[in-house]
This record gives structure tokens, sequence and C-alpha cells, in this order.
């Protein structure tokens, strides 16, 4: 059955004021942030730069979508690769993206399907489409199905939208699809909301104020990320307890009492547990402190000068001479002497102390024993105070 070209005119114009009113409908809520914005392709059909530059794809006319209407944006020929992208002038809130392909004003599929076949969206808030994010890829497999027509959703935040497409070397595509690439764009409509920090159908709803950079979904207010110490859809959660920080994957150091800490910035607000020190209680004890916060001092007896457990203080290496206990703060009990005390004074006179460092008699030695430390018997014939005695 074939239609007469009255009949095919009529069919024309309800199918376009159908979609039309779709458009209208989905976008009436959200302003076309990408109209009149300055816009650049990688090349533009030799010919006619300015009549198919790329600022057509954002002037606002798509009522006639073929190449001499006017009002579209072509790309050189015989290309391999194909880009177009709009400058937002700033990073916004995106609801959705239309594209309005050449068709030539043709029936859908139109000539073109197989040109843009294949093609991206992406949003970025650089020039470059690697520093982006993918919005969509046309991939349908089956010949003639391309739309010349697509309503993208896409709800993220940028600032630019790129178009792109290519037809790589080292990769079979489907047999409808173009040797070269083209982007040859009637209309490209970015819509949503002009200020970030907003959302809603009439831009009027602030962001939760815990979204990082007041940033959050436009349909839901959903935050695309929190500040530091935050969580949930709308981060109106506070980290659990000991952890902290962007998206609260950090966790608190070795804080006092609960182990709990700023969920901000991981500050620890009773000071530390043994052994730490420092805002966050992430930093060990400097040589020769101990404790909580580092606060007490290691005994400046342990055998090896300051150098003592962070945690309870015990002297690593010992004591010095003359000191015990494993702080080595105290002096090594009468008749006792040396490193860490495990000697015996000798028979001092009068059976007074040692020196508690060297064990020297003070007095020198009891009757019967000479030497330094008194601990040496009288030889046979010898008697008396240093056995100075003779037989």
């Amino acid at each position: 059955m074939y239609l007469n070209k009255i009949d095919f005119q009529g069919r024309m114009i309800y199918l376009i004021t159908i979609w039309i009113f779709l458009i209208t409908t989905y976008s009436s809520a959200f302003k076309n942030l990408a109209l009149n914005k300055p816009a650049w392709q990688r090349t533009t059909w030799p010919s006619k730069p300015i009549l198919w530059g790329a600022a057509k794809a954002v002037d606002g006319l798509y009522t006639n979508r073929s190449a001499d209407g006017n009002q579209c944006s072509i790309a050189g020929g015989n290309q391999f690769t194909a880009e177009w992208r709009v400058d937002l002038d700033s990073v916004v809130s995106i609801s959705h993206i239309n594209i309005f392909y050449r068709t030539d004003n043709l029936q859908s599929p139109g000539p073109y399907y197989h040109r843009f076949a294949g093609y991206f969206v992406y949003v970025s808030n650089t020039t470059q489409r690697e520093d982006g994010y993918l919005c969509f890829h046309e991939i349908q497999q089956v010949d003639r199905t391309p739309t010349e027509n697509q309503t993208i959703s896409c709800p993220v935040h940028g600032r630019y939208v790129i178009f792109y497409n290519e037809r790589r070397q080292d990769v079979t595509y489907p047999s409808f699809y173009s040797q070269y690439v083209y982007n040859e764009l009637c209309e490209v409509e970015v819509y949503g909301c002009p200020v970030q920090r907003y959302y809603g159908e009439n831009c009027d709803l602030p962001c939760p104020e815990n979204c990082q950079e007041q940033r959050c979904s436009i349909t839901t207010g959903e935050c695309l990320g929190c500040v530091p110490g935050y969580k949930g859809p709308r981060c109106s959660q506070a980290c659990e307890k000991e952890t902290y920080g962007l998206e609260c994957l950090s966790l608190c150091g070795n804080c006092s009492d609960s182990g709990e800490c700023d969920n901000v910035n991981g500050t620890c607000l009773n000071g530390c547990k043994e052994g730490a020190q420092g805002d966050k209680c992430q930093t060990q004890c400097q040589l020769g402190r101990f404790g909580e916060s580092c606060l007490q001092n290691c005994s400046s007896h342990c055998y090896v000068s300051s150098h003592c457990n962070r945690f309870n203080g015990e002297c690593l290496g010992g004591c010095d001479h003359g000191w015990k206990n494993l702080d080595c703060k105290q002096e090594c009990d009468d008749g006792k002497f040396g490193y860490n005390c495990n000697q015996s004074c000798g028979r001092c006179s009068d059976g007074l102390q040692c020196d508690k460092i060297n064990g020297t008699c003070l007095n020198g030695c009891s009757p019967g024993f000479s030497g330094n430390l008194c601990d040496i018997v009288c030889p046979p014939g010898f008697f008396g105070t240093h056995c100075l005695g003779v037989v």
C-alpha cells in the first residue's frame, strides 16, 4: 500500500506535531542552556564554512533539516572522526539532551542514519571528552533503526556537551554503518538548571547543605557527593563512630576514650591514647616521650639514653647502673648495684651500702676483705683491714 502525496504530508505533520509535543512537555520545566552558546566542531564542510558552522546546531532553528536549509552544522567529509561541542559557559545542572540530526526533511529513518550510527554524547568540565561522563552511546545493531531524534537522559553536572563519532580501522562495525562519519547536527538542546546548586522542575529547590560543591541530582535532589564528614543520599548522616572525612572512608587515629574523632577533619577531641600524638593522633611519640598524647618523659636512666616504650615508658635497653624497674626510675635497693641492680655489694666496712653505680665501698672493706669491691678474701698469712695484717 502506497501513500499519496497529500496523505504522506499529513502523516508527517502529525508525527512532527506529536514529537514537538513530547519534547515540549519534557523540556518545559527546564531551560535550554545550549541556546546561542559558543560551539565548535573539528571540521566544517569546506565549500560553505559559515553556512554549516558549529553554531548552527545551537541557534534554535531546526524546522528545515536539509543541507540547504541554513539551520544545520555539517562537518567535513571523508573523516574517520567527527566531533562537535557546545560551551555552556559554566558548570550547570543538566537534565536531558535533545539531538536533532539531519533528515533532509524526509520521514525517519532518513538518508543519513548510517552516518551518525554509533555516536557518543559526553558531558565534561573540560574540552576533552575523555575527562567527562559518557551519557549516551548509540549502539543499534539493526539496519534503519538509529533515530534522528534522540532525547538523552543525563542528570549530571558539566560545562561542555560533546558529540563524537568514529570509524576505527581495528573495529568491525555493522554492515549498515557508513565508511566515514559526520556531525550533521541541526540542533542540540541541553535542558537543565543554569545554577548547579538548585534542582526541581522550576530550578528553585536548593540542594541539601552538605552536598559536595552544592551539586545534586536535578530531578531528585540527592547529592552527587558529600562534603567531608557526611554520607547518605542527601548527605544528612554524619560519619559513623571512628570514621571521618570524604565519603567517611578515613579511619580515626588513636583517639582516647571511645576512639571517636571529629567526623569532618579527624581531630581527636579528647587527646590521644598511649603512644600517639598530633591533632589526629596518627603520629608516634618522638624519642624520649611516652604515654597519653606523649606527655610523659622517658626516664633519663634508661641504659639507651631516653629510649623507652612509647606506650608504657619501659626502658627498652634496661636501666643504667644504679637504677631498676621497667621504667628505671627507682634506685637500687641497699646491697645492690650495677646494671639493672643485678649485682650485690661486697663486704663493706660496718655493713654499709656500696656505691649503687659501681659497687665501691665508700668507707673501705670489712676486716678480712680487700679489692675495689671488697669481694676478695685475704690471702693466707694476711688478715685485718685491707688485709694489711701479717701472721
